[in-house]
């Protein structure tokens, strides 16, 4: 049940068939990548004492050394630390203490200064000539080593947009159901296709390598190493049947830039999105710009990219009558998973009434790394408890509201922002929009928007609440508006709701 083994079997059936890419420069074939997986696992065991159940984290901006190396930390039965990139190398350390691990690769190895690093830890590079030569030097482990399905595979710290981040404990089995999941419920893969890694691959973009790898598909890092829309836009036109994980965030900026193309997303077969809400306005633009190429999945670290799933067809279907009510939701239970919504004693509740989202299935998490009270918290006979508030309707189609800390009750009235920046959303002057509640000594709550106006725009928060209360009840408008130049986002692109809040 090692997941390394899917790379080794594709090595065997396919060894020919290209798989690693920096932009269109092909990198390594399938034989090559797993041999360079191998050597480096019996490198990570001969030359630094990694033993099976060790922790080796990953510190570094996409590269194709990255998938090397998280295949071969698993091929030697150690557990992979993926930290994203983005963070401060101080929260990297911090991360690196708290997951105990051996190892840290970073790009050159030479990013932390010393006494950085918790003392049993120890940096190299993840890149250039130290890594060339353990790949050609070091002997090749037979295969990988045998790991069970409850074995740790891979420790992911959450995002934490509040207090400190914690450690999700995933199984070679939970990423294993994870991965099967993706071709029945997201989409369907095959050795034609090219999945693009613009996203960070310590996050969503680098899970979705697993299926991809078992299918013998290509993987592409761009030569940006990063998200940049017009590139991604060139590999589509010149490598074809390219797939993506994006934020949101990502979609508009890729809808906007094909605007400035006229680029109707030739080349691209899907655009994944999930991480954060698609606001219907942006949602509606790209559909308009890519067609039928958007497919939604709602997961979180703790059931990684496996809750719900909202295909391409319902998306692309504008001409049906209830589209909104579709486009609005995240979709239909993934084939693994059981999706429910509870109340606060934990009841199941009727269709269209709103409460917790809870799920279960062979995906959810272990627990919290070194963290009983968060697990006890967050698993409840055999439940995963989101957080998130949603309601099922009599389908089984899930729609979210909000996070439960969001939720901001005002009179005694549930608002719930997300209701309030989809309307907001819509208006023509808003580029950016978030909704947090304040404190007020009458009601308890009042409602205030954050607005990113677009380039050249502007309006007031008069006309905003004349033209908001239009369309929806007036006690849910908002009491004052401020606006900024931008939204403080995390490392994923999430808005920093917490960072807002400090701003009243």
């Amino acid at each position: 049940m090692n997941l390394a083994n899917w790379l080794n079997d594709a090595a065997r059936h396919w060894p020919e068939r290209p798989a690693l890419y920096e932009g269109e420069r092909l990198v390594a074939n399938y034989r090559t990548f797993a041999a360079s997986a191998g050597a480096l696992a019996t490198a990570l065991r001969d030359d630094y004492d990694i033993a099976p159940g060790e922790h080796v984290a990953l510190f570094m901006r996409n590269c194709c050394e990255y998938l090397e190396l998280l295949h071969a930390i698993w091929w030697a039965g150690a557990v992979a630390v993926p930290i994203n990139c983005k963070l401060h190398r101080s929260e990297a350390a911090w991360i690196a203490d708290d997951a105990q691990a051996r190892l840290i690769f970073t790009d050159d190895g030479s990013l932390f200064a010393e006494g950085e690093l918790p003392a049993q830890c120890r940096e190299l590079a993840g890149r250039g000539s130290m890594i060339e030569r353990l790949k050609q030097a070091a002997p090749l482990l037979a295969g990988p080593i045998r790991r069970s399905p409850d074995d740790l595979a891979w420790l992911f710290y959450t995002s934490g947009t509040t207090g400190r981040s914690k450690g999700v404990m995933l199984s070679h089995g939970n990423l294993t159901a994870m991965s099967l999941c993706y071709p029945v419920d997201v989409d369907p893969v095959s050795a034609d296709d090219v999945c693009v890694y613009a996203a960070p691959m310590s996050h969503g973009a680098g899970l979705y390598n697993f299926i991809h790898v078992r299918c013998g598909a290509r993987h592409v890092i761009p030569a940006s190493r990063g998200f940049d829309a017009a590139e991604l836009f060139g590999l589509a036109r010149r490598l074809g049947q390219l797939t993506l994980f994006a934020a949101p965030t990502m979609v508009k900026r890729m809808v906007e830039e094909a605007r400035r193309q006229g680029y109707g997303g030739d080349g691209i077969k899907s655009i994944v999105y999930g991480g954060a809400p698609m606001y219907l306005a942006d949602l509606q633009e790209a559909v308009a710009t890519f067609g039928s190429r958007l497919i939604q999945i709602y997961g979180q670290g703790e059931s990684p990219m496996t809750i719900t799933a909202l295909s391409r067809e319902l998306i692309a279907d504008r001409a049906r009558s209830d589209w909104q009510r579709l486009a609005f939701s995240v979709g239909y239970a993934q084939s693994c998973v059981e999706v429910c919504v509870v109340d606060g004693s934990r009841h199941p509740l009727p269709p269209g009434q709103p409460g917790e989202v809870v799920v279960r299935g062979p995906t959810v998490m272990q627990g919290y790394w070194r963290n009983e009270a968060a697990t006890g918290a967050t698993l409840v006979d055999g439940w995963l408890y989101t957080g998130d508030i949603g309601y099922l309707d009599q389908d089984g189609l899930l729609t979210l509201t909000d996070r439960s800390k969001d939720v901001i009750i005002s009179g005694g009235s549930n608002i719930y922002p997300r209701e309030v920046e989809e309307v907001l959303a819509l208006h023509p002057a808003i580029s950016e929009v978030s909704v947090v509640g304040e404190p007020d000594s009458d009601w308890g709550e009042r409602v205030v928007a954050f607005v990113v106006l677009r380039p050249g725009e502007q309006v007031s928060a008069q006309a905003l609440n004349a033209w908001f209360v239009e369309r929806m009840a007036s006690f849910k408008k908002p009491k004052r508006y401020l606006f900024s130049q931008e939204l403080p986002k995390n490392s994923y692109g999430k808005t920093l709701k917490s960072e807002l809040r400090r701003c009243l």
